[in-house]
């Protein structure tokens, strides 16, 4: 590690900080990956998923939007077009199926919104850029799963569309710890800053 951290040193380890008008935005926190026996099973994401009842707590009393996202596909799974014929386990995610619903952990309140994705970034066909632009959005702090899919996805989009991306690295999860790792890596060096979510909570009570 202390060698690939000299060797981005000076070219990659930038940082955005935060802004002035921050949203929470929950990826995919589903029960698919939160239940025993669903082949998307991921016991860091059950951790992650814990991590993030706080976060959005504080959120919420603060006044901050928070917006989930969740997949779903068409009973022909048409909609989800190659990446189901890439990962065919996605196209049990349909409409009525428990697996598929938002972790009740994390049950969205009246305020949020729950934005329907068939791909791995949240903006990938859906209204989100246009929804935090008119809001006067500049930072998204990003949590849920997984982080080499839609998280990483999610965060370079975010980044492109000019949005100050966060992390904080507890309230992400991944199936292994090897992907999980080198992508947050990448997004820190990249794309947005992976930061201790403690120091999210303390930003969060300075608004």
């Amino acid at each position: 590690m202390s060698d690939l951290q000299q060797n981005y040193a000076g070219v990659f380890d930038g940082r955005l900080g935060f802004g002035r008008k921050p949203v929470i935005l929950v990826v995919d926190f589903i029960r698919a990956y939160t239940t025993l026996d669903s082949p998307l099973f991921a016991a860091d994401v059950v951790v992650a998923v814990a991590a993030t009842v706080d976060l959005l707590t504080r959120a919420r009393n603060k006044g901050i939007p928070v917006i989930y996202t969740q997949v779903l596909y068409s009973a022909s799974g048409r909609d989800g077009g190659i990446f189901v014929q890439k990962v065919p386990v996605l196209r049990m995610l349909v409409s009525g199926e428990p697996l598929a619903e938002i972790v009740p952990e994390l049950s969205p309140q009246p305020a949020d919104v729950i934005i329907v994705k068939q791909y791995a970034s949240a903006f990938f066909g859906t209204s989100l850029a246009a929804m935090l632009t008119s809001m006067g959005i500049d930072t998204i702090i990003l949590a849920g799963c997984s982080t080499s899919g839609c998280i990483r996805a999610t965060a370079v989009d975010g980044m492109q569309h000019g949005f100050r991306v966060v992390i904080p690295r507890e309230c992400v999860g991944d199936r292994h710890r090897a992907p999980h790792e080198s992508n947050l890596f990448d997004i820190d060096s990249k794309y947005g800053d992976v930061v201790a979510k403690a120091d999210v909570l303390a930003y969060l009570g300075t608004l």
